[in-house]
């Protein structure tokens, strides 16, 4: 199953560009893609603002960032390297929290049961982007275990 903003259910609901809600570390994010997209912010106040955007409208808000140039992003006024393990923990914290906090994910994913994720949109390369195609498809798959084992 491709995961694409234009596909189908539940493609479309598993996207990152999805309105699905949830707070992290008291701040609100409205999607998974407005969170993405703060990362590439210093200032924790245009995180919390860009947080609040949802689909392209967040993806255009972190297009222009050069973030790549350092591989450095942030969280909260805390500088993290684009490589390192703390980014990868936080990568899972803010996807555990979006699975723990919003139904509609939750049951989009028990809805892809018995499909693999793929998404040819992505990129590969970990200094071309803040999530890889393979960190966005595993936390998917792992998310989606944890609710087969759960119920």
């Amino acid at each position: 199953m491709d995961i694409r903003s234009g596909g189908k259910y539940p493609s479309n609901a598993l996207s990152n560009f999805a309105p699905n809600v949830f707070i992290l570390d008291d701040v609100l994010c409205n999607s998974r893609e407005g969170w993405l997209q703060s990362l590439k912010f210093k200032s924790p106040e245009m995180q919390v603002e860009v947080c609040k955007l949802v689909g392209k409208a967040a993806k255009m808000r972190g297009k222009d960032k050069k973030w790549f140039r350092t591989q450095t992003l942030y969280w909260r006024g805390v500088e993290i390297k684009r490589d390192s393990d703390e980014y990868q923990e936080l990568l899972d914290r803010a996807y555990n929290a979006c699975y723990e906090q919003c139904a509609g994910f939750r049951k989009a994913l028990a809805a892809s049961v018995g499909g693999t994720l793929t998404h040819s949109m992505g990129k590969r390369s970990e200094n071309e982007t803040v999530l890889t195609t393979q960190e966005f498809c595993s936390r998917l798959m792992i998310l989606r275990d944890k609710g087969i084992i759960e119920r």
